[in-house]
């Protein structure tokens, strides 16, 4: 049996796992196996860095976290200090679009994510927006996560 599943274990709300298995156990309650965490999180991360408006801060912190980077080294990569990150992640005051082009530019080096798209074009994608966007992630094979078409 496949269902939809939301995903927030990974500190994000908006993140729907379309056709995922579900497992019925012994006393008949049904749960969701997760496999391929890496693979999910690098379509997560694909899906944040490549979306036509501004990163969220619950996604600013999802990235740095993927990235292995502390908020200290967030904060030297884009030069500002370690309070000005918490308080985009914190969703205090909004992410610097210059910063915010570096952290996209960055997060895809890092984490060997193919963007395929030019850095003029990602720079344009990071305008500050109230739009929320639910990730739809095809689940169905989980050794190969894909984003759906929005």
């Amino acid at each position: 049996m496949e269902t939809d599943y939301r995903y927030t274990e990974c500190g994000l709300q908006n993140v729907v796992i379309r056709g995922m298995q579900v497992i019925v156990d012994d006393d008949g309650d049904e749960t969701y196996c997760i496999r391929n965490v890496t693979g999910l999180h690098k379509v997560i991360a694909h899906c944040i860095i490549t979306r036509t408006h501004s990163i969220k801060p619950e996604e600013l912190r999802f990235l740095r976290t993927e990235m292995g980077l502390s908020r200290a080294e967030l904060a030297e990569l884009v030069k500002k200090d370690q309070q000005t990150i918490g308080r985009w992640e914190r969703g205090e005051t909004e992410i610097d679009q210059n910063a915010e082009y570096l952290i996209r530019t960055v997060a895809a080096e890092r984490l060997g994510i193919d963007t395929s798209i030019t850095l003029e074009n990602l720079a344009r994608r990071c305008v500050p927006s109230a739009e929320f966007t639910v990730m739809e992630i095809d689940g169905t094979n989980p050794d190969h996560y894909r984003p759906l078409a929005a």
